[in-house]
């Protein structure tokens, strides 16, 4: 999943939003908590760990990532993550009563507040996708084909074969929202329910 899946999926709670938003950026053991991090962000990145162990199961998201072409196949998982964010956005009045353009605001303001406690390697990027609106772009599939091209250059660090993804979600459209269709109510099931049993087993 990528950005606004792993913010919406956090549910209804700031810190597990924001920890859903920084997941990526945090690298290793959460026990003990790595410098900085409160307790209620960790929650939020175990939270989008498991999101990302559920969705690498899951068959809608593995029929999605046979989709993508043999060229792209080793980075087709970040394709789809991206290509799930675009049917979010696009979707958005499906799967929530909020409208999209006041949930990014809101979120953002939640990143920003706590800013301090995040991972500083995240800082920049949150900067430029909040100037930018990022997440509300992904409604636009030429906005998703030019985040993968920038990506493409300066999220990977190895040569790859990122650049131009954008093209193979033009060319089956269909079957990729058919996909999150059908993966993306599941995965709102289960982060719910992770959500409750560690609330529950904490009393609240």
């Amino acid at each position: 999943m990528n950005f606004l899946a792993h913010a919406w999926l956090a549910g209804p709670h700031a810190a597990d939003r924001v920890g859903g938003m920084v997941g990526d950026f945090v690298k290793g053991r959460l026990a003990p908590l790595p410098a900085g991090l409160t307790p209620e962000l960790a929650d939020g990145v175990m939270l989008h760990r498991l999101i990302d162990s559920f969705a690498d199961r899951h068959p809608a998201f593995l029929r999605s990532r046979t989709r993508v072409s043999s060229v792209r196949r080793r980075v087709g998982g970040i394709m789809v993550d991206m290509f799930y964010d675009h049917f979010l956005a696009r979707h958005w009045d499906r799967f929530s009563a909020e409208p999209l353009a006041d949930f990014t605001t809101a979120l953002y303001r939640e990143i920003l507040a706590g800013a301090h406690a995040l991972p500083p390697s995240f800082l920049p990027v949150f900067e430029r996708m909040a100037a930018d609106d990022w997440l509300a772009g992904y409604r636009d599939a030429a906005r998703v084909a030019d985040a993968l091209d920038r990506m493409a250059v300066h999220r990977l660090r190895r040569p790859n074969p990122l650049a131009g993804a954008g093209e193979e979600l033009e060319r089956d459209y269909a079957g990729f929202e058919a996909d999150f269709l059908v993966f993306l109510p599941e995965a709102e099931h289960f982060a719910a329910s992770v959500r409750a049993s560690r609330d529950g087993s904490r009393g609240g």
